[in-house]
This record gives structure tokens, C-alpha cells and sequence, in this order.
């Protein structure tokens, strides 16, 4: 039997995340690393999300790593071609290319307590790993709804997220089912094309503008000849952000101010009295993720556009039953309804020490140290973990900090020598995330007054940072070996413990260095 393949670390997912984990391992100094990826091509949610109009809704200059600026981004918000470019240039720059394993996907991950690494079993072939990075990302799984009666609707159905781009929707009846980031942006795509499209809302979005335009040839130019251009202006967009957190943390009411200006940008095309009221939202702006179109408004004054402000209940044939009763005719249906957030079906294939899939150590809420490691886990780290979202700014912020920890992460496994491994300590995790919960009492997501995917299905936001990214940046810039506990591989534990006693020292134990654990909230301040 041949023997099994062994890698010191093994990523899986090559979005923002696997890929930021490749380069940031390559620049450690750790070359023998493998990106394990379902697809056939890298880009994570940007290779899989094609709609008509998807764009990301934060600025492009500040959607990019800091590591690998871009000086020639077309617009101020790009588009999804765009985002995916990039993220080949990057693939390219950084010689990921041969640590990339595509058509791999993941099947099960099982630690192997004896020689403490993780076995790994993917559609391509088994391997181990001495550490797992879990970049999968939470918008990777789309989320279809159990409607009674689907199974038996004679037209087309797919998610935004599974686009299929050979059914031509020009002069059909299309329902768009769903009003959330990517609804509004392929509702103002289709609608022109389409005889009749039908709009199911379960819940109605606040939408703000979103200032976009073409970035000038002359900008563009004075970026690459002066690269501090393009940071000052990256430095500018996190600033602004920085300063709005405290509104969605600490101060909710101030964001009244922020509704009213919505309710005149709906105002400015919405001139229907009913269509306005069913559009305008029951809860504070921001409890929802604040979405960002200048053209999903007029879409829905179209003559051919029409709103059912209720969700989808039920499918007789061609004929599709919204919950308030109302009836609509569709040759097509497009489900914009997410994705397993809370639920991350990687979680079903993860297997730690004491047997138990991760799914089940999550039975109860997601839960993980400063958003990386769960407890019962050891030498897995996850990239956007819990409570590492935000509602405000960009993700890549977020994703290099949990990247620095990964580097301090890999750093301590070094100096501490021969086959070890961190396991996060259980009350480490539950110190963690109390602090994190009891911050997000206060905030938006938490009083605001609506049912998002921010919360699990228990109601609790296991979701979103509420902080600011630099407070997330301090909280996760070295790993604290008092929240870990030490394992070693028996044999080598055996044989320290021999040479400690001939020295005459105590032997070592399975427990880090540190002796009590710290408070497991440094970094996290109130």
C-alpha cells in the first residue's frame, strides 16, 4: 500500500482567502503547502456568482489586498469580471499555480490523534496535513428554500449563485425570488429584457445609492507612476468606515439620519404611494446589510416589473402562490436566497479529536478564538470564522489580520519543534466569544429589529465583528500559546520527558508554556 501523501499545511478554497493564505504561507518561508479546490479555476465566490450586474459594493481600492495593489481598477465599484481577474493576476504574481490542486474537493477531514496531523480525503486523492487552513468562505453554499411543489415546475430554476447562462430569459416571465445584495443588482439587469418579471419580498432591503463611475485614465496613470496615490486613497475609504462603527456598535439611533436619505433615494423614482409603502422597511437601517443601487428603484417602476410583497409559498405547475394568497405566471424562476452562513456544510466534514464533526461542537452556535480556532480542532484555522463578518467595510481587511495570525500561528508550531500541535483551550473559546456576545447586545444587528442571516437559527449573531477592523487587527496579531493547549506526538513526548529527567528537570507536559490562561478578550475592549 502505497504511502499516504504529507504536506505541512493544506488550504482549502482559493477565494480571497485560500489564495492571501497561499501567499502569506510562501512568505513565511513555507513552500511544502497545497490549495485543495473544488473548481477548476480560483476565485471562490467571485468565480461562482456570474449574474447579470454582480458587483461588489465595496470600493474597489479597498476590495484588494494591501500586499498587491491594483492600480488600474475601472471603476470605483468593480465588477464581478474584474474582482476575478484580479484574483488570476494574483494567482499568477505569486506563483500559486503549482500548489493549487483543482477539481480536489474536500470530502472529509479526520484528525489523527497517534501522528497529529489531519487526514484528509478529497475527490482527487487522500493526503495528510500537519495543519488545515478552512477557506471556504461563508458565501460558498447557496441556500435553496423548501418550497412545496418546485419539483414539479415545468420551467427553469436555478440560485443567483449557479447562474445558468445557456437559458435565455429574453421575452419570458421570470420570478426573482429574494430581495437581498444580489436581487438588486439582477433585477435591474433582466428587467428590460424580460416580458414579465415578478419580484417575491419576504422582507424589504434599505438601499442607498451607489455613487459609482468610471476611474479615469489620468487616475489611473498617477496611481502607477505614484503608488502612494492609491494608498492614500485606500488609507481614506477604511477611515471613513472606521468612523461609521460606531453608530452600527454603539449608537444605533444615530443612524435615523442615514434612513431618511434611503427613503429619498426612493423616493426619486418610486412615485407609487402603495409600491413605496411596501417597500420601505419596518426595522433600522443596518440591521440588514445596507445594500448599494442606483438603478434597482426605477427597475421597479417598470410598467412589466411587478412587486408581491410576501414570500413564496407554494408551486402549482406554472403558477407560483406567494403567502398573502397572490398568484403569478413564470417561465422561469432565479432564487436570490443566500447562503448556509451559520450552517457551513464544510462543518459536516470535519472530524476532531474527541470524534465529534465540527457541525456537531457547532451544534449550539459557531463559536471560535478570535474567529480562527475551535476548540477540539487542533492545527485547523478557519478564514472568516464566526464573528469575523462586517457589515460596513471590506473583508479583505479582515481576512489579512486572520492571515497575520496564521503567520504567528505557524511561527510558534516552528520554535516549539518536532511533531506539536495548539489546540484551542475550551474556556479560552467561551471567554472569547461571552465578550464578543455581550458587545453585541447594543448593536444594530442585535435591537434593530429584523430577522437576518447575520443570526443562527438559535437568534444569535455568530456572524459579525462588532468592533472596528483595527481592534480585530490588534485582537489577532500574535497567537497567546496561554489559550492553546500543547500537544506532542507520543514517541517524542516519551523522549523529552527522558532527556528532562537526566538533566535533571521537570519532564514537559501537554499544556503550553504560560501556566494560567490569560484573559482570553485581550484585544477586545468595550
Amino acid at each position: 500500500m502505497a504511502e499516504r501523501e504529507h504536506v505541512r499545511v493544506a488550504v482549502v478554497g482559493s477565494g480571497f482567502g485560500g489564495l492571501g493564505a497561499a501567499v502569506r504561507l510562501r512568505r513565511e518561508g513555507v513552500t511544502d503547502f497545497v490549495v485543495l479546490e473544488r473548481a477548476d479555476s480560483v476565485g471562490g465566490t467571485w468565480r461562482d456568482n456570474s449574474y447579470p450586474g454582480c458587483a461588489c459594493d465595496v470600493p474597489s481600492h479597498l476590495y484588494s489586498f494591501s500586499f498587491a495593489p491594483n492600480p488600474d481598477w475601472p471603476r470605483t465599484f468593480s465588477g464581478q469580471q474584474h474582482i476575478r481577474a484580479y484574483l488570476e493576476h494574483v494567482t499568477d504574481v505569486f506563483r500559486l499555480r503549482p500548489h493549487i490542486r483543482f477539481n480536489s474537493e474536500v470530502q472529509r477531514m479526520t484528525w489523527n490523534a497517534e501522528r497529529l496531523c489531519w487526514d484528509i480525503e478529497t475527490s482527487s486523492g487522500n493526503l495528510s496535513a500537519d495543519l488545515v487552513v478552512s477557506a471556504t468562505g461563508p458565501l460558498s453554499d447557496p441556500k435553496m428554500p423548501d418550497i412545496p411543489g418546485l419539483d414539479s415546475f415545468p420551467g427553469k430554476v436555478f440560485h443567483s449563485a449557479r447562474w445558468d447562462h445557456d437559458f435565455d430569459l429574453r421575452g419570458k416571465r421570470v420570478a426573482m425570488v429574494g430581495t437581498g445584495a444580489s436581487a438588486i443588482q439582477i433585477v435591474p439587469s433582466i428587467q428590460p429584457e424580460v416580458e414579465r418579471l415578478t419580484l417575491f419580498q419576504r422582507t424589504p432591503p434599505w438601499v442607498m445609492p451607489r455613487v459609482d463611475r468610471a476611474i479615469t485614465g489620468v487616475e489611473r496613470s498617477l496611481h502607477r507612476a505614484l503608488p502612494l496615490t492609491a494608498q492614500l486613497r485606500r488609507g481614506l475609504l477604511w477611515g471613513i468606515r472606521e468612523l461609521q462603527v460606531q453608530a452600527f456598535t454603539k449608537r444605533p439611533n444615530e443612524l435615523g439620519l442615514i434612513e431618511q436619505l434611503a427613503k429619498r433615494n426612493m423616493g426619486r423614482s418610486i412615485k407609487d404611494p402603495a409600491l413605496r409603502a411596501k417597500l420601505t422597511p419596518d426595522y433600522r437601517i443596518g440591521c440588514k446589510r445596507i445594500l448599494l443601487s442606483s438603478e434597482y428603484y426605477p427597475a421597479l417602476a417598470q410598467p412589466n416589473v411587478d412587486l408581491v410583497a410576501s414570500g413564496l409559498s407554494e408551486v402549482r405547475g406554472s403558477t407560483l402562490v406567494a403567502a398573502d394568497g397572490s398568484e403569478a405566471e413564470a417561465d422561469a424562476i432565479v432564487f436570490g436566497t443566500g447562503f448556509h452562513v451559520t450552517d457551513m456544510p464544510i462543518a459536516d466534514r470535519v472530524v476532531g479529536a474527541e470524534g465529534k464533526t465540527l457541525a456537531e461542537a457547532w451544534k449550539g452556535g459557531m463559536e471560535a478564538l478570535r474567529g480562527a480556532s475551535a476548540a477540539g480542532f487542533p492545527n485547523w484555522m478557519t478564514i472568516i470564522g464566526p464573528n469575523t463578518g462586517l457589515g460596513n467595510s471590506s473583508m479583505i481587511l479582515m481576512i489579512e489580520s486572520q492571515l497575520n495570525y496564521l503567520a504567528d500561528f505557524v511561527r510558534q508550531l516552528n520554535v516549539l519543534g518536532g511533531r506539536v500541535a495548539l489546540d484551542a483551550r475550551p474556556s479560552a473559546v467561551h471567554a472569547w466569544n461571552r465578550r464578543v456576545q455581550e458587545r453585541m447586545k447594543r448593536t444594530v444587528w442585535n435591537t434593530g429589529g429584523c430577522t437576518s442571516w447575520y443570526l443562527d437559527a438559535g437568534g444569535r449573531n455568530t456572524t459579525v465583528w462588532p468592533g472596528t477592523t483595527s481592534e480585530f487587527r490588534r485582537a489577532t496579531r500574535r497567537v497567546d500559546l496561554a489559550e492553546y493547549e500543547l500537544l506532542r506526538a507520543p514517541a517524542e513526548k516519551d523522549a523529552k520527558s527522558q532527556g528532562a529527567k537526566s538533566q535533571g528537570d521537570k519532564p514537559q507536559d501537554s499544556k503550553a508554556k504560560g501556566g494560567k490562561s490569560k484573559d482570553a478578550t485581550s484585544g477586545v475592549t468595550a
